[in-house]
């Protein structure tokens, strides 16, 4: 089992907190760790739902799986919830895990105003046989709250890399601009 990190950057204008929703579809594109040139692009899941399994099945539940070619086993992906998380980040602490600098290797959260300009880990998965390389905002996946309080979650498309608004309420524009993903091993 491998523990992948999505980290994302941006620049934060009027903007109190970015979040990842749980409950919406996310786009990858993975690799098979052991070959150069098994992929598959652009896959999609939602984290808050778990694939329909056979009974006797002894892979626990994953949102994820493909059968690499030659591959007697599913190669899964298991979206991490944050006290799946927490436990992942403590094991890996015990072993002696990489820990990466810059709060990258941290637990999963929402990216703060203090946090504009700097990568922060917004969501964990566990991998078995699967390696995710690249990460598609698809729009819709990210709740902003402005700084006034007001909270825009339908239409945040960071797809392009720039997400702007009004908040009426307290009379300033808000903005998520320059996003960025990377994902990173721990």
């Amino acid at each position: 089992m491998v523990l992948f990190v999505l980290c994302i950057k941006a620049e934060l204008d009027g903007v109190e907190s970015l979040s990842l929703l749980k409950n919406t579809n996310l786009c990858f594109s993975v690799r098979n760790p052991l070959s150069d040139y098994e992929t598959r692009e652009k896959i999609v899941f939602n984290p808050s739902e778990t694939l329909e399994q056979d009974e006797g099945d002894r892979e626990p539940p994953h949102h994820f799986a493909v059968r690499w070619e030659g591959q007697k086993k599913f190669s899964t992906l298991i979206v991490l919830d944050e006290d799946g998380a927490k436990s992942a980040f403590k094991k890996m602490k015990k072993k002696g895990g990489k820990k990466k600098g810059g709060g990258e290797g941290d637990v999963p959260r929402d990216m703060t105003a203090d946090d504009s300009g700097e990568y922060v880990p917004v969501l964990a998965m566990e991998c078995r046989g699967v390696e995710p390389y690249e990460f598609y905002p698809l729009g819709n996946e990210f709740k902003v709250t402005s700084s006034g309080g007001a909270v825009f979650e339908e239409d945040v498309d960071l797809s392009e890399g720039d997400w702007g608004d009004y908040d009426e309420e307290n009379d300033e524009a808000v903005g998520v601009n320059e996003f960025e993903s990377k994902i990173i091993a721990v």
